[in-house]
C-alpha cells in the first residue's frame, strides 16, 4: 500500500469527531492524475478471483462487472439491455433462447469475442472440475445440474455457439428472471484461447484479458487494482471515466480519512462514529439494496445441533438496538432471510407478505435455551465460539452480540476473527461452530435466496437439511403459475426460520458519502457497481 501523506496521517490521529481536522471537500479534488478522470473507489480487500465463475462474491465482482460484459448489461432502470448480444429472441414455450451477438466485439488483446466463447465459458461454469461455487445459477439450463453433479455429460448440455454470432441455450423450464441472471458476472465470456494456454490468467494484469468497459492496468495485491479505459470496447464512445482505481481497506474509518483528503471518490461504509453527524448534515446517500447480514449455526456441531438451542440465540439478540447504536447505517432489521425490494404476486412486498419470523424476546429465549439444553443433556453448554471475518464494523457488531448473549442467555461466548477468505473455507468443510456471513442475490426473484439453503447446496454452509424445505423450492422452480409458485416460498422461507439454521441481524442498503464531482455511478440492488456511465467533473 502506497505511503500516506503526513497530513493523512495527522487526521487519522485525531478523534474521529473532530471533522475540521482534515479537508472537508471529499474527493474533489481527487483528479491525481492532470487531465485525467480517475475514481478512486474502496473495494476493501483483494478479490477472492478474477476468474468468473470462481470469484463469487461482490469485491471480485465489483471489479469484473466493470472489466467484462455479458450477453445482457443491468441499464440505470436495473433492467438487462442488449450487451455483448445485440437481440436475442424466445420460443413460444419460453424455454429456447437464441442470441445473436454484435459485430467487431473484440477482447483488450484485440481478438474477436465469439460465441464459442460463450459456450467455453457457460460450460466450465458447470463443469465440475472448476467447483464453482456459482454453478447452481446454471441449472436451469437442460442438463446442466446433471453434468455438474457428475450425473450427466457435457454432451448433453444444452449451451451451443451455432456460428461464431448464434448462441443457443435450451431450458428446462420457463425462467423469467433469465435475462437478469444472465447479466451477472458468473455468466461472462472468457477467452478460451487464453484460458486452455494459462489456468492462472485471472490472477495477473500482465494476462488478464477484458471484454468490458475498462480493462486491468496494473494489479499490486492487496493494495489496489487499476483498470484503464477499453479502447476495444463496443461502447467505449459512451465511456466517460479514464479509468477507475479499486483500493484495498479493509478499515471504515481509515475509508473515511482517505476520503477526506481526497484519496477515494466514495465511502462505502459509514464510521458508525460520525454516522449520527453526517446523516444530521444530510451528506449521507442511501438507496435501496438487496441482500442479508446474518450468521450461520453448524447443525452439525454441538451445542447448534439443537434447534431450540439455535432459536434461543437467535431470540437473544435485540437486532434494533445493533442498527442504531453499532452498525448505524439505517437498515431495516432482519426476521426473515429474504430482503426487501421483491414484488409479490399481489403487488405487495415479499417481505411484507411473509411477515417478520423473528423478534427479541430475553425471556423467551431463556426458555428455549433451557429446553434445548435439556433435550441434549446438557448442564452446561458446551462453549460456544463466534466467527467473525476480521474488519472493524464485523469486531463490532459480534462484541455486541457477545454481549448481548451474556445479558439475555447468561451465555459467554469466545470470538474468533479470522480473514475472510479462509472464513468461507472453513465454513464450507463444516469446521466452524457459529460465524459470520451474508447474501447478495445474483438476480431478483426470492428463489435466489432460499436455494442456497437446499441439501447439498456448496452455499448452504451449515449442514441443515429438509426435505420439505427441498421439495418446496424444487416445486417452486417448475411452478408456472406465480400465485402459486410465491406461496411455495413463504412456506420454504417459514421452514427455514422455524429451524433456523441461520441468525438474521439485517437487511442490506446502501449508505454512502460520494464526491459532487462524480456522477452517474449505478450501484444495482440485484447486481454490482457500475461505472461504466459515471464521469468525474
Amino acid at each position: 500500500m502506497k505511503k500516506w501523506s503526513v497530513l493523512l496521517l495527522i487526521c487519522m490521529v485525531l478523534t474521529v469527531m473532530e471533522l475540521s481536522g482534515c479537508s472537508s471537500s471529499g474527493a474533489d479534488s481527487g483528479k491525481k492524475e492532470t487531465g485525467s478522470k480517475i475514481v478512486l473507489y474502496n473495494n476493501t480487500r483483494e478479490p477472492t478471483s478474477l476468474d468468473p465463475p470462481i470469484g463469487f462474491d461482490m469485491v471480485s465482482y465489483d471489479v469484473l462487472n466493470n472489466a467484462m460484459e455479458g450477453l445482457t448489461r443491468l441499464n440505470k432502470d436495473q433492467a438487462p439491455e442488449p450487451a455483448m448480444a445485440k437481440e436475442w429472441k424466445v420460443s413460444p414455450d419460453g424455454k429456447t433462447y437464441t442470441f445473436t451477438l454484435r459485430d467487431g466485439i473484440k477482447w483488450s488483446n484485440g481478438e474477436p469475442v465469439t460465441a464459442s466463447d460463450f459456450e467455453f465459458a457457460w460450460k466450465r461454469l458447470i463443469d465440475p472440475k472448476v467447483a464453482s461455487p456459482a454453478a447452481f445459477l446454471a441449472y436451469v439450463i437442460e442438463g446442466a445440474e446433471a453434468y455438474n453433479s457428475e450425473k450427466g455429460s457435457v454432451d448433453d448440455v444444452k449451451i451451443k455457439a451455432v456460428d461464431d454470432k448464434t448462441f443457443e441455450i435450451a431450458l428446462s423450464k420457463p425462467a423469467p428472471w433469465l435475462l437478469s441472471m444472465i447479466a451477472n458476472p458468473a455468466f461472462f465470456p472468457v477467452p478460451k484461447a487464453t484460458v486452455e494456454k494459462n489456468d492462472k490468467w485471472a490472477s495477473e494484469a500482465s494476462t488478464f484479458v477484458s471484454n468490458g468497459p475498462f480493462k486491468i492496468s496494473e494489479w499490486n495485491h492487496d493494495s489496489e487494482l487499476k483498470m484503464v479505459k477499453n479502447d476495444q470496447y463496443w461502447d467505449a464512445a459512451n465511456v466517460k471515466l479514464d479509468g477507475v482505481t479499486f483500493k484495498m481497506i479493509n478499515d471504515s474509518n481509515t475509508e473515511y480519512q482517505m476520503y477526506q483528503s481526497g484519496d477515494l471518490h466514495i465511502v462505502g461504509v459509514i464510521p458508525p462514529e460520525l454516522s449520527d453527524q453526517l446523516f444530521a448534515d444530510g451528506k449521507v446517500k442511501v438507496e435501496d439494496s438487496a441482500g442479508t447480514y446474518f450468521y450461520r449455526f453448524n447443525t452439525t456441531m454441538p451445542p447448534f445441533d439443537n434447534a431450540n438451542i439455535r432459536k434461543a440465540f437467535a431470540m437473544a439478540i435485540d437486532r434494533q438496538k445493533l442498527v442504531d447504536l453499532v452498525v448505524k447505517q439505517k437498515q431495516k432489521i432482519a426476521g426473515g432471510l429474504v430482503s426487501y425490494g421483491l414484488k409479490d404476486p399481489s403487488g405487495k412486498d415479499f417481505r411484507d407478505v411473509g411477515g417478520q419470523f423473528l423478534t427479541f424476546d430475553a425471556a423467551q429465549a431463556k426458555e428455549l435455551l433451557q429446553k434445548g439444553m435439556a433435550e441434549a443433556g446438557y448442564k452446561t453448554l458446551p462453549q460456544v465460539t463466534l466467527t467473525y471475518n476480521t474488519n472493524d464494523l464485523h469486531q463490532k457488531i459480534a462484541e455486541t452480540m457477545q454481549a448481548m448473549f451474556k445479558d439475555n442467555l447468561g451465555v459467554d461466548v469466545k470470538l474468533s476473527g479470522i480473514e475472510g477468505k479462509v472464513l468461507t473455507a472453513e465454513q464450507k468443510k463444516l469446521q466452524l461452530q457459529f460465524s459470520r456471513s451474508s447474501w447478495l442475490p445474483d438476480f431478483a426473484d426470492p428463489v435466489n435466496f432460499l436455494d442456497i439453503f437446499q441439501t447439498g447446496s456448496p452455499n448452504n454452509r451449515t449442514g441443515w437439511s429438509s426435505k420439505q424445505y427441498d421439495k418446496l423450492i424444487t416445486d417452486a422452480y417448475n411452478e408456472p403459475d406465480e400465485t402459486k409458485r410465491f406461496q411455495m416460498l413463504h412456506d420454504a422461507e417459514k421452514i427455514l426460520m422455524d429451524e433456523a439454521p441461520i441468525l438474521p441481524l439485517y437487511y442490506y442498503n446502501s449508505a454512502y458519502l460520494q464526491s459532487d464531482k462524480l456522477t452517474g455511478v449505478v450501484r444495482h440492488p440485484y447486481g454490482y457497481i457500475d461505472f461504466k456511465w459515471a464521469d468525474l467533473n
